[in-house]
C-alpha cells in the first residue's frame, strides 16, 4: 500500500475548485457561461465549441466532443480543455478518457504530454431552463445571448488541476 501512495501525487498538490456552473447551450452547439468558485466566490468564464469528429456507435447520439475554454478575468488567461459531453439539454461533462480514431490535432489536445498538467473536469446538470425560465435567466445574466433560443444548465462543477501559470510556461516552451 506505501508504494501506491508513494508513486500517486498527492491532492494537496494540485488545486481543485469545486463550485456552481452556469452556461447557455445554444442551438448551434456552442455553450457560454461562467464557473463560480466557492466559498470564495471567484467567476471564470466558459466557452465550448463543438468539435467534429466522428462518433463511434457504442457512445450513444447524445455524446460529442467540447473544445471547453476557461478564463480567467483576473489575469485574462485562458486554457482549452476538451471534455465528453452527454446529454442533450441537460449536459454532463467528463475528460475525454481516450481518443483514439479522432482528427490529429484533438488527439494532440487530449493526449497532453505531460499528464501531471492534465485538467480533469466534471458537471452535471441538476437544474435546466428552458423557454420564459431561461430567457429570464440569460437576460439577467448574460445579457448577449439574449434572444438566441438557448437553454440554461445551472450544477455543480470541478476543475482539478488548473494552473494558468503552468499552461503560459508550456506555451512559451513549446
Amino acid at each position: 500500500m506505501e508504494v501506491v501512495e508513494e508513486e500517486m501525487e498527492p491532492k494537496s498538490e494540485r488545486n481543485v475548485m469545486k463550485g456552481v456552473a452556469s452556461m447557455a447551450l445554444l442551438p448551434c452547439g456552442s455553450i457560454s457561461g461562467h464557473f463560480i468558485q466557492l466559498p470564495n466566490s471567484i467567476c471564470y468564464g466558459l466557452h465550448g465549441t463543438e468539435l467534429a469528429c466522428e462518433r463511434e456507435c457504442s457512445r450513444g447520439e447524445d455524446y460529442r466532443l467540447i473544445k471547453l475554454t476557461i478564463i480567467d478575468y483576473n489575469s485574462k488567461r485562458e486554457q482549452d480543455i476538451v471534455v465528453e459531453c452527454r446529454g442533450h439539454d441537460a449536459a454532463r461533462f467528463n475528460n475525454v478518457t481516450h481518443a483514439h480514431g479522432w482528427e490529429n490535432d484533438v488527439v494532440g489536445m487530449v493526449e497532453k504530454k505531460d499528464a501531471k498538467n492534465k485538467v480533469l473536469v466534471s458537471f452535471e446538470c441538476e437544474k435546466l431552463k428552458a423557454e420564459k425560465a431561461a430567457e429570464d435567466h440569460i437576460k439577467q445574466f448574460m445579457p448577449k445571448l439574449a434572444g438566441l433560443d438557448a437553454v440554461v444548465n445551472i450544477g455543480r462543477m470541478t476543475i482539478e488541476g488548473l494552473d494558468f501559470e503552468a499552461e503560459r510556461e508550456h506555451k512559451e516552451n513549446t
